[in-house]
């Protein structure tokens, strides 16, 4: 084991929750009912500290047109009227004290909205000091005379367009990566460098204790701005994301970031870095000795169901191997290097993972919830449970009209199916199923708090900003909180009893050694977590049938202690051939 892996750190104990926050509480003391505001966020404390939540992290709550739901910012400084005043996160960060609790905020500045008064100033002339704040380029043209694009980048969300926007003002395109609504900024220009840690400085002096950074691996374009590698050649816009992810400059920005700000402060610190798969390049960033983040959050775990070289709403039908393949590879790596994992396979970007990998239907959502539970409470890296993940919230079903469709990329998608192939009813269908499968909207819904009307996000008179989940009157926070039963507990219980076991047991949970302890059966991921004193051992049937598992020796399993298919201990042999029931997890104490 690396030297630095094992040396204890709040941030590494710490269990971050992510709250969105338009979908987490209505409180109506916002500008807009029905829209999840702070002081929703500081009502369910209590709530979050009993399940065993450290840091709150937040998505955008800033000033923004809400594009893309925050994420597209206009001002770094104050709050966005929706969800409040800067008043309200004082409170939110006062209480969360009180509670020995902390505030992630979410810091995006890889790009602003088109409406911030940097990018105002920007496009105002070419001579406007802050020009040199984003990336513009002059149009290119062909033999025809048509004004093109500067190169062949197509957009992030939305891929049939070019990532490059035309301004008629300055006859000039600036880069917006993402939507035309979200200009990128230019890292090399050392000002909005210095305005950036300015930003950082801000909410740190104000309470929060670090940040989740978004895209932040997209900071750093190539000089000239070359075409991207032809992948579809039917497309006249190409995936750019080998050139500008983990850009020439990239680590010498981010540590800058830490020797200027993060360093004068004890703080936690993520990056969202997509696209990224090699070793070495996620070391340069989180080892332990590199001095730039805490930890990435690596994608291939989320990445699972595309097609590969695809984009994201695509499906690709994977074996149960590839969970066991990918954790045990990012677990040795960190023990192996000095590095430190995220533990994550829920976001606001992800569809719910109860009914991505494993089977959501009413008969085995419970016990598919649990089983994930039980995989995370068990590996090492900082753990991030998503709102509504420890309920088991699964994703919208197919009945729910292509309207109700909120997000961005979903728009997007559905709009450039049904062009591409009008009147086709085969395509139409398809691109719903992609949809219903891995649409962002899924993780968007309103949480399910209690079986009133609207599930208890807001008020029963008010319209939510989003259709609630059809199954909020069985599936919600009050019912699994009060839950009882002699032989099982709650989907809830379970994420509260496991995150009290990962605590309890942090020398082998976050801080031991991990031992793969099957490489053959296909529908099991079994492992060894240790340290020198004791060990347990994580069995988990990721099919919906039963498996007979041989233990292997090293296993040296003593007895079963827990099992999501139980409240208390389960009974069975500890040696020899085992038989998992349909997405079964079990978890032993075992000989170190």
């Amino acid at each position: 084991m690396a030297k630095h892996f094992a040396e204890p750190a709040w941030w590494k104990e710490s269990t971050i929750y992510q709250v969105y926050p338009s979908s987490f509480k209505s409180t109506g003391s916002g500008s807009e009912p029905g829209w999840g505001d702070v002081k929703g966020i500081t009502s369910k404390l209590d709530y979050l500290k009993h399940l065993g939540v450290d840091i709150v992290w937040t998505s955008p709550i800033y000033k923004s047109p809400q594009v893309d739901m925050g994420y597209d910012i206009a001002d770094y400084y104050d709050i966005d009227p929706k969800y409040g005043t800067l008043a309200d996160v004082d409170e939110l960060i006062a209480e969360l004290k009180k509670r020995d609790m902390k505030l992630m905020m979410d810091l995006v500045v890889n790009h602003t909205s088109d409406q911030n008064p940097w990018f105002l100033e920007s496009r105002s002339s070419k001579d406007n000091p802050k020009r040199d704040w984003y990336i513009w380029q002059p149009a290119k043209y062909d033999e025809q005379g048509n004004r093109k694009p500067p190169n062949n980048w197509s957009m992030i969300l939305g891929e049939a367009n070019s990532a490059w926007t035309w301004d008629e003002k300055t006859q000039e395109y600036f880069l917006a990566l993402f939507t035309p609504e979200q200009p990128d900024l230019n890292w090399r220009n050392p000002e909005l460098r210095a305005a950036v840690h300015d930003v950082m400085k801000f909410w740190l002096d104000r309470g929060a204790c670090g940040f989740r950074m978004d895209v932040i691996n997209h900071i750093s374009k190539p000089k000239g701005y070359p075409d991207a590698p032809i992948t579809n050649p039917d497309a006249p816009y190409q995936p750019g994301y080998s050139l500008y992810c983990n850009g020439p400059h990239m680590n010498e920005y981010i540590r800058e970031l830490n020797d200027k700000v993060l360093s004068k402060y004890d703080t936690v610190t993520v990056g969202e870095m997509p696209f990224v798969q090699d070793p070495d390049e996620i070391l340069k960033v989180v080892g332990a000795e590199r001095k730039e983040l805490r930890m990435i959050f690596i994608f291939d775990i989320v990445d699972v169901d595309n097609v590969p070289g695809s984009f994201r709403l695509t499906l690709h039908k994977w074996p149960p191997s590839d969970i066991r393949d990918i954790e045990t590879k990012y677990q040795r790596l960190m023990i192996e290097r000095d590095g430190w994992n995220s533990m994550f396979i829920e976001n606001h970007d992800n569809p719910r993972s109860v009914s991505r990998y494993t089977d959501d239907s009413d008969a085995t959502r419970d016990l598919g919830a649990k089983l994930l539970c039980l995989m995370q409470t068990t590996l090492s890296g900082t753990l991030y449970v998503y709102q509504g993940e420890e309920l088991g919230m699964r994703n919208l079903p197919a009945s729910v009209p292509i309207e109700e469709y909120k997000d961005v990329e979903s728009i997007n998608y559905y709009k450039k199916m049904t062009s591409l192939y009008p009147n086709d009813a085969e395509k139409e269908k398809w691109a719903r199923h992609v949809l219903q499968r891995k649409a962002r909207d899924h993780s968007r819904t309103p949480v399910q708090w209690s079986a009133e009307a609207n599930a208890g996000f807001c008020a029963p008179e008010t319209q939510p900003w989003m259709v609630v989940n059809s199954d909020y009157k069985t599936v919600n926070a009050d019912a699994q909180r009060k839950f009882s039963s002699p032989e099982s507990l709650s989907v809830l219980q379970f994420w509260k009893r496991g995150l009290q076991q990962r605590k309890e047991n942090k020398d082998c949970f976050i801080y031991g050694d991990f031992e793969l302890l099957d490489t053959q059966t296909e529908a099991v991921f079994a492992y060894k977590r240790k340290s020198k004193e004791r060990a347990f051992v994580t069995v988990l049937n990721f099919t919906g049938k039963e498996v007979e598992w041989q233990v292997p020796d090293q296993a040296g399993v003593s007895a079963w202690v827990a099992g999501n298919y139980y409240k208390g201990k389960p009974e069975g042999a500890v040696s020899g051939a085992v038989k998992l029931r349909a997405w079964e997890g079990l978890l032993g104490t075992a000989k170190p």
